[in-house]
């Protein structure tokens, strides 16, 4: 089976800083595009970043310039660094994978974690 753990959120103030961690564990075969999600309270999930498997990445207009996304394809582990971090970046914080298994290597589908709680509050 696959799983997805999130790591790294909690409480920061204004301005600053979080480093979230996605580790992927299973019966992995390969992981093409992962990314970060994100769900405020009333508010529809919002997709934060991605990153593809050859280091290719995309953010929302909301975070560029704040948010970093990268990845460890050896560790099979996703980041996001969050820097300058403002009360509206408060969520639940989730990882998204696109993976292949040893038991279905021709067809991918997409895996969640449970997600990470960061509150940005004075």
């Amino acid at each position: 089976q696959v799983q997805l753990v999130e790591s790294g959120g909690g409480l920061v103030q204004p301005g600053g800083s979080l480093r979230l961690s996605c580790v992927v564990s299973g019966s992995i075969f390969s992981i093409d595009v992962m990314a970060w999600y994100r769900q405020a309270p009333g508010k529809q999930r919002e997709l934060v970043a991605t990153v593809t498997s050859g280091g290719s990445t995309t953010y929302a207009d909301s975070v560029k310039g704040r948010f970093t996304i990268s990845r460890d394809n050896a560790k099979k582990t996703l980041y996001l660094q969050m820097d300058s971090l403002k009360p509206e970046d408060t969520a639940v914080y989730s990882c998204n994978g696109d993976i292949r298994t040893y038991e279905s290597i021709s067809r991918s589908r997409a895996y969640w974690g449970q997600g990470t709680q960061v509150t940005v509050s004075s």
